[in-house]
């Protein structure tokens, strides 16, 4: 059944493939779901904010208050998060446009091997941001006794909720980004095995 099922699947990208205008579409299509997913991801993480007060104390009858703000400024690795997911999405808005209009400018067949060293760079770039700021996601939720880091999301919840919905985003960027990359390094293999046998040819 699992031959089966993986036999069936490189047939349909197989399929997919063969067809230069399905390919075109099919890539440019990821591109706009790893922007879409990128974006959110960036957007959610750097509105993301919550103020609460605590009562710290008492002076009599009188409660002492204390009143905190949880922001991804605070934390270096939800910049960084922040940071990485706003650079792939400018970069899959530009590889759109160059995917659209990228064939009038190609300079000595340079687009396909810049093109697929742009993604691969991109992949990572958003896999760093996305697994640092799941690393100190998972701090926050549940501390670390070892080190007698108190955990925060029993006291911030909305805050943490929507990180974990900025992460989601981010790691379904990397999917798509992970795809795209494939696919540009298949486009720049095609091309080149192309250019070969014209050279051969004359």
């Amino acid at each position: 059944m699992a031959l089966q099922s993986g036999e069936t699947l490189a047939m349909l990208v197989g399929n997919i493939w063969s067809k230069p205008r399905s390919r075109y579409w099919t890539l440019l299509g990821l591109r706009l779901l790893a922007f879409l997913a990128a974006a959110a991801a960036t957007l959610v993480m750097a509105l993301n904010k919550q103020t609460k007060t605590f009562v710290v104390g008492t002076i009599g009858t009188t409660p002492l208050k204390l009143t905190l703000t949880a922001k991804f400024q605070h934390t270096p690795a939800f910049v960084f998060f922040v940071i990485a997911n706003g650079l792939v999405c400018m970069h899959n808005l530009v590889m759109i446009m160059v995917d659209l209009v990228g064939s009038k400018f190609d300079y000595k067949g340079l687009r396909f091997p810049m093109v697929a060293i742009l993604d691969m760079l991109n992949v990572a770039l958003v896999s760093g941001g996305a697994n640092a700021a799941a690393f100190m996601a998972e701090l926050g939720k549940n501390g670390n006794s070892h080190a007698r880091w108190d955990k925060i999301c029993d006291k911030f919840g909305a805050y943490c909720d929507r990180g974990g919905g900025a992460l989601i985003a981010s790691f379904l960027a990397l999917a798509f980004m992970l795809l795209i990359s494939f696919i540009s390094i298949l486009k720049l293999v095609n091309s080149s095995s192309h250019c070969s046998v014209s050279h051969n040819n004359n």
